[in-house]
């Protein structure tokens, strides 16, 4: 062990010299430097050679019980990797041609391009593919939480057990405590539970519950004093609701009584339903909720996230095999339906597992409701520009999205066999999210890797769904093609506007100098970005078929703001969109409450002519650059200044805990100490934003040095009293520096300016130092040969902001 990591800390220490690495703008020229971090034991797998651990976890972990031998799916994973992986190659090497092609045209046409001529430009080149012939989408076995039933959709990071645990149970979550926990209702709500914020928590759920179920009259919901359910004719049943004025009252729509738990003298719970969603109410007078209410209701139970993205790319933190293992191990639980946490709760330790299904005696009639307890669980893998040493073809890293889709399939079958303790899939499918596609021949590649997954594995045809993230620049201009090379297995659009935004900076990066970053959301490119997908999966018949989504809210701790403003993109016609957490979850649920996604699709898909006139409008506007007017000569020194303070407060917040302690998604401070959700896409927007104002003067290389140094000293104060945070000041020379500094001075170089490469270098950097660390702690009263050798003190690091010319592929 010892002397394995006395080689590590010099392999480590060498690294740090590695800032001044080539790294042009394709992606053959991003030199992997990974490789040299750490010693990976390698096991024969037919013309594989494997990681030992990630082979031992393959062939005794998730293989059995699926009827696939393990032979069998390494020579599969093999044969597809012998044959799709210069493939993989040449469409990222396509991706370099065509940025080439952009670049030298910008460089000869600076400044907001003649309309004619740049399309002209993207036509010929290629980047805007040739009209796809008519078509549907024809997707069949897809589940109703993704097909028919709007409602919200969670992203939660699948390498880590406890979130994507509470993620897979937030099909059902408390409207009390999303409304007692959050700023939904003003006031303290820190501390003991306080009564009367509890009563006026009601107050709000019964303000909810006289929207989406009114009272026949003028009865509310806070003049109910008792639930009971009165028998009738033929095993049918009605709700009656006692009034506080003596009187009964009923629900204005009978069929918005679903089912119920019978109880004396009251029912115990009360199902209601709308827009094809749920809300429970629980009735307990001894319970200590309960006995505050006039009816006894101890909680309201709302029908939250109906699906939940399980995250190996942007919000994972996943560098090397051991990392993997982790997640694909959590996702082989969740297939299983074993996954599972330890945890403390109230002083006691429980174990949280994975939720049954609920079921209740039906309101129509004989029989039963039985309802998930859980969200239909999708996988993102990793895009194609991934690679990985974990498995290597020869002496060649493979593309890690191959061995994604085949490690997400095999531990899918088991839910697809019945092998699991609850199901996922009750139509045969598997959902894989493919993120960062870059137009329809990557799509149409996905759909052939799918194709060859099922084949070595045994599944029929089609099983293997996929969903695109329309969040790169090409597949938007492109996206009506998109859908026609995967229209057999799509099961969702959706507008990843983060990413969407980092790619529309780097795709024009030799244009000329961007927007402010809060301005880029107004710019006429967003507002045809996000139309023009609903337009296109209302168009081509997506709906009923698959969802059409709507990104991220980033403000977890503002969901006032939230139940304000995030009904709109329901308006817009999403069916979808995504929420960071499970309250927000069960917060956002209301909003398909409030507006009939259904109603609002069959409008526009009535309208088809409209949408298809407004189609070459959208284009123009996708196409319209969002450049800062006369190359920002206009702008103050101080509103400069402000965009760069943020741009590095949020870029460093975010690499210190990727780099320094492996989370891939967090709440990070903003410069004005706001919690926002961060991950990789928002990192893209800030260093691309920084890289961008820096090649075209709007700021200078000492500017940025200073202030990137000085928002140090901020993220370190703001990160005061974390476990296991590394400090940036005052030394400046850590894996977090080093990764910060290259992803800003070498940003326009990186290949469509994606951070990946960059963070996961250095995190494995920081990874092997832990490891010297702890060998030292170790033998820290050695006095043997190796102990001399881990004391040397790191070699100073000599680093020139200046970035190198920009070779291309």
């Amino acid at each position: 062990i010892k002397a394995r990591c006395c080689s590590q800390a010099t392999r480590a220490r060498k690294s740090t010299h590695l800032m001044k690495l080539t790294v042009g703008r394709g992606h053959r020229a991003a030199t992997t430097v990974a490789r040299r971090l750490a010693h990976v034991p390698a096991a024969a797998a037919g013309r594989l050679r494997v990681d030992d651990k990630l082979k031992a976890f393959v062939d005794d972990e998730l293989l059995p019980g699926t009827g696939v031998a393990p032979s069998k799916f390494w020579d599969g994973l093999s044969s597809i990797l012998e044959d799709m992986a210069p493939r993989n190659r040449a469409l990222l090497d396509r991706r370099d041609e065509l940025q080439a092609q952009l670049d030298a045209w910008h460089r000869a046409n600076p400044g907001t391009p003649d309309p004619t001529a740049y399309a002209a430009l993207l036509e010929s080149s290629g980047y805007l593919a040739p009209a796809a012939p008519p078509f549907e989408v024809c997707s069949q076995h897809v589940d109703p939480e993704l097909a028919l039933v709007a409602g919200p959709q969670l992203v939660c990071p699948v390498d880590n057990a406890r979130f994507i645990v509470n993620a897979a149970n937030a099909r059902w979550g408390s409207l009390l405590d999303a409304i007692y926990g959050t700023d939904v209702l003003p006031g303290d709500r820190a501390g003991a539970y306080k009564p009367e914020r509890g009563a006026a928590a009601f107050g709000v759920a019964h303000s909810l519950l006289d929207e989406s179920f009114p009272l026949e009259g003028e009865a509310t919901w806070s003049d109910v004093t008792a639930l009971s359910v009165a028998m009738r004719d033929g095993g049918a049943a009605s709700l009656q609701l006692s009034l506080a004025s003596g009187g009964e009252a009923s629900l204005r729509d009978g069929a918005q009584f679903v089912g119920f738990l019978p109880g004396v003298p009251t029912a115990r719970s009360v199902l209601l339903g709308k827009n094809g969603l749920h809300v429970e109410l629980q009735v307990d007078r001894s319970h200590r909720i309960g006995a505050t209410h006039a009816a006894g209701i101890k909680d309201v139970q709302v029908e939250s996230a109906l699906s939940a993205i399980c995250d190996m790319e942007d919000s994972a933190c996943t560098v090397d095999a051991a990392d993997k293992i982790v997640a694909y191990g959590n996702w082989l639980g969740l297939m299983r339906g074993e996954l599972s946490v330890p945890m403390s709760k109230g002083g006691k330790e429980v174990l949280r597992e994975m939720n049954g299904d609920r079921t209740w005696t039906s309101a129509a009639g004989p029989g039963s409701v039985t309802l998930p307890g859980r969200a239909l669980l999708l996988c993102r893998n990793v895009g194609l520009h991934m690679y990985t040493d974990a498995v290597m073809l020869g002496s060649e890293e493979v593309p890690e999205g191959i061995v994604d889709a085949m490690v997400t399939a095999a531990a899918a079958m088991h839910d697809l066999q019945g092998n699991s303790r609850v199901t996922n899939s009750k139509t045969g499918s598997v959902y894989i999210v493919k993120p960062k596609m870059h137009g329809p021949e990557e799509g149409a590649f996905t759909a052939e890797l799918f194709s060859r997954v099922e084949g070595e594995l045994g599944l029929p045809l089609h099983t293997l769904k996929v969903g695109v993230m329309d969040e790169e620049r090409r597949t938007s201009l492109n996206l009506r093609q998109m859908m026609a090379a995967t229209k057999e297995r799509l099961f969702f659009i959706n507008t990843g506007f983060l990413d969407r935004t980092g790619d529309e900076i780097h795709t024009s990066m030799e244009a000329g100098p961007m927007m402010l970053k809060a301005d880029l959301k107004g710019a006429p490119w967003y507002s045809n970005y996000e139309e023009s997908n609903v337009d296109c999966g209302v168009a081509l018949k997506l709906v009923g078929k698959g969802q059409i989504g709507k990104g991220m809210w980033a403000a977890p701790d503002d969901m006032a703001k939230m139940v304000r403003d995030k009904g709109a993109q329901l308006a817009a016609g999403a069916s979808t969109a995504w929420v960071p957490s499970p309250t927000a979850a069960t917060l956002h649920a209301l909003h398909y409450h409030a507006t009939s996604v259904k109603e609002v699709q069959g409008g526009m898909a009535a309208r088809a002519a409209e949408i298809a006139s407004r189609a070459s409008s959208q284009a123009a506007g996708l196409m319209t650059i969002p450049l800062l007017p006369a190359g920002g000569k206009s702008l103050s020194a101080d509103a400069i200044q402000r965009d760069l303070d943020n741009n590095a407060q949020g870029l460093l917040g975010y690499v210190v805990r990727w780099v320094g302690q492996g989370v891939g998604c967090s709440k990070v401070p903003d410069f004005d100490n706001v919690q926002l959700m961060e991950d990789r896409a928002t990192l893209r927007i800030s260093s691309q934003h920084i890289a961008n104002w820096l090649h075209h003067g709007v700021v200078n290389e000492e500017q940025v040095l200073e202030t990137v140094k000085r928002m140090a000293a901020v993220v370190d104060k703001q990160n005061l009293g974390e476990r296991g945070y590394k400090p940036l000041a005052p030394s400046f020379d850590g894996p977090e520096w080093h990764a910060a500094l290259e992803l800003i001075f070498k940003g326009r170089d990186i290949p469509n300016g994606y951070t990946e490469e960059t963070l996961s270098r250095w995190r494995r950097v920081r990874k092997a130092m832990e490891e010297v660390e702890e060998v030292e702690q170790l033998f820290s009263k050695d006095a043997g040969g190796g102990k001399d050798e881990l004391k040397k003190p790191a070699p100073e690091v000599q680093i020139s902001p200046s970035p190198p010319p920009r070779p291309h592929a």
